[in-house]
This record gives structure tokens, sequence and C-alpha cells, in this order.
């Protein structure tokens, strides 16, 4: 793939997402699901932004997650809409649909998550952000994978994206595209532009299980855990004992 064309397709740099024009418009949607990565995206780019949309799939931690996409894009004054997606959690194989004690304990790789891999899960949500992207006349829609999901999530890797970006492109009459700057770097990156910003991250939800607490076990409990130590932030989460 022509590095060039992927660069573009994809503004992976922080830098680079400046250089595409807004119009002088709120011209992008982002997919938000409450979680630490695109709560700092959504606060990070809220000036481009008109639209947040999260989905609910049947995972088992969407009930947590949702709420806090809902209060950032309030606090925002960003329009937020969730979309029910059932059917997914009726035909798709994922230890994430299948509840708490399906979910694996232990650190944040391949071999350890890759039961939580939701089945073209972006793919999907990123068809629906384009299609309501085009219905209400905005340009791009956002994603906020970053550089430790390429190996475990295929949707999340970058030559997912760029091809993703291009099909968009060329299936919409404005040539909606994906705008994915934190796609080469890692959470702890993330962390430390959300401390620059003053994000509470409390009031986001990692953990893949869904309890009323973060388990502190699960993968994705232990991704948080070490970004917030990378970032310099304390961790003011609620573990369970």
């Amino acid at each position: 793939m022509n590095k060039n064309k992927t660069d573009k397709a994809m503004s992976f740099s922080l830098e680079g997402i400046e250089d595409v024009p807004t119009q002088g418009y709120r011209d992008s949607v982002i997919i938000v699901s409450g979680g630490m990565d695109s709560i700092t995206m959504l606060h990070e780019f809220k000036d481009r932004i008109a639209l947040g949309l999260s989905f609910d799939y049947g995972s088992n931690h969407n009930a947590r997650e949702i709420p806090f996409a809902e209060l950032h894009c309030k606090r925002l004054g960003i329009s937020h809409l969730t979309i029910p997606l059932d059917f997914m959690g009726r035909y798709f194989k994922s230890s994430l649909l299948e509840g708490a004690d399906a979910i694996p304990e232990g650190d944040y790789d391949e071999d350890n998550m890759k039961s939580t891999v939701v089945p073209f899960r972006n793919g999907i949500m990123l068809s629906i952000a384009a299609g309501i992207a085009e219905s209400r006349n905005l340009k791009y829609v956002m994603m906020a994978n970053h550089s430790g999901d390429h190996t475990i999530y295929p949707d999340c890797r970058p030559e997912f994206v760029s091809a993703m970006s291009e099909a968009i492109k060329a299936g919409t009459f404005p040539g909606i595209e994906i705008l994915a700057p934190y796609t080469g770097i890692t959470k702890g990156d993330i962390a430390r532009r959300g401390k620059e910003i003053g994000l509470d991250y409390t009031e986001t939800w990692s953990c893949y299980k869904g309890g009323e607490k973060h388990c502190g076990k699960c993968g994705t409990c232990c991704e948080r855990i070490e970004a917030l130590r990378e970032a310099g932030i304390e961790d003011h989460t609620e573990y369970e004992d």
C-alpha cells in the first residue's frame, strides 16, 4: 500500500489532523464508547465534532460505558445518539457478549484477549457512522483506535482503517473519510493528552466485565492501570477488592 496515500487517508499523527480543514464548522461524527480513548479524543477535537455516536451491541460493559459518552457529549454541548445493534449479541461470537465470567484476566496481549474480538465490529460501526455523517452533511468519521489495539483487533489496524476510509470515500457522494489520529500512539500517550486537557478518567469506563466496579484484573483494566501509571496520573478508579 502506498505510504503517502495511507498517511493522508488516516491522518495518523496528532499534528497531521490539524492539516485537515474544518471548512469553518463542525464537520465530524465521532464514535464514542465512553472509554478513555474516545473520551479523550472527544475533548481534544471538540471544536470540530458535531455528533457523538455510541453503539449498544450487547456487550457486557455497554451499560457502564455509554452513560459516560452521554455525560461528556452533554458537557461539551455536542449532540449524542445511541444506536442499538442487538443483532450482534444474538449472532456474533465473542466473550465480550457472553457475560463477565467469559472475560479472560491478565495482560492486554494477543493470546489473552483474542476471545474478546467482536467480528468486524468497527466495520459495522464505521459504515453506520458514515451513513449518518452523509445524512447530516458532515465530512469525517473519527475513531479512537491506538497502537496497542493493532495486534489483537484486525479492525483497528492501520491497513484496515485506511482501506475502510477509501471504501467509504468511494461509496458516499461527499467523499466521507475516516480520521484516526491516535493510530500511531499508545494508550499511555492518550492518557498524557487527557492529563494536559485536565480530564477526570474516573468519568470513563474500561472493564470488559461490566460490573459495579472495575475488576482490576481483565486485560482492559490492566491496560488502563498501566496507561495511567505511564502518564503519571493518580488512579482513582474504583476496583474490586
